[in-house]
């Protein structure tokens, strides 16, 4: 399962809390695609199954379906705002190979 940075749970909470609907989770998942083969997809979701894993990171819930879970085991989302980088990123010991965007591996 996928942990988040400190830096990452305050972003998640602060975009949570700009969102009208409640009880939003930020789910991470892994899907066939992008140029080395898999690409990562992050979004608010409600529908939460009983085979999602879930986490809880401060006031932000992380959920993970089982097939991405996989492929995310021991991955780190964190984010950075700054003047050489800004926005979300995965660090994951899984990917074999990386591709330039840093949105997709295999």
């Amino acid at each position: 399962m996928i942990t988040l940075t400190d830096a990452a749970t305050t972003k998640v909470d602060e975009l949570i809390k700009e969102e009208p609907e409640e009880e939003l989770a930020l789910r991470v998942a892994v899907r066939p695609g992008g140029c080395s083969g898999f690409s990562y997809e992050m979004f608010f979701d409600t529908d939460i199954t009983d085979d999602d894993q879930t986490l809880t990171y401060g006031d932000v819930k992380v959920v993970v379906d089982p097939s991405s879970s996989m492929l995310l085991e021991g991955a780190t989302l964190d984010y950075k705002d700054g003047l050489d980088q800004s926005g979300f990123s995965i660090d994951n010991p899984n990917a074999q190979k990386t591709c330039g965007c840093g949105q997709s591996f295999s």
